[in-house]
């Protein structure tokens, strides 16, 4: 179950690397593409600085997530794990909520998914 736990946590950190660039570097096209159905297009070069924002916060989710990879301790490897993901449940449902319920499926659901995994097993 802790390679389940890992993959995971390690898909989950990708995902936050790709949201990194799509916000902070490709907002005008694979950000249009993401969020077609949420912003209209005039949006999207007036909204860049602050998509770009979103993407420096969102490689910090990552950041934090890679670097349990190299906490030998488990125990604080695992707090360290839920302190991020939790973050990432978070930001996933209030997403949810506000903008497009398709982002508490991609974001929330493997976040929490992965707390239980890590707490419960």
């Amino acid at each position: 179950m802790k390679t389940v736990v890992l993959i995971l946590t390690g898909l989950i950190a990708l995902e936050h690397i790709y949201f990194l660039w799509m916000e902070m570097f490709a907002w005008e096209t694979a950000g249009k593409k993401a969020f077609k159905n949420v912003l209209p297009d005039k949006l999207f070069e007036s909204t860049k600085g602050l998509a770009a924002n979103q993407g420096l916060y969102n490689g910090f989710l990552a950041a934090g997530l890679i670097w349990t990879f190299f906490i030998t301790d488990t125990t604080w490897r695992s707090n360290v794990a839920v302190f991020f993901l939790g973050c990432i449940t978070i930001a996933g449902i209030y997403g949810g909520i506000t903008a497009s319920l398709k982002i508490m499926y991609i974001q929330a659901i493997p976040a929490l998914l992965a707390i239980i995994l890590i707490l419960f097993v």
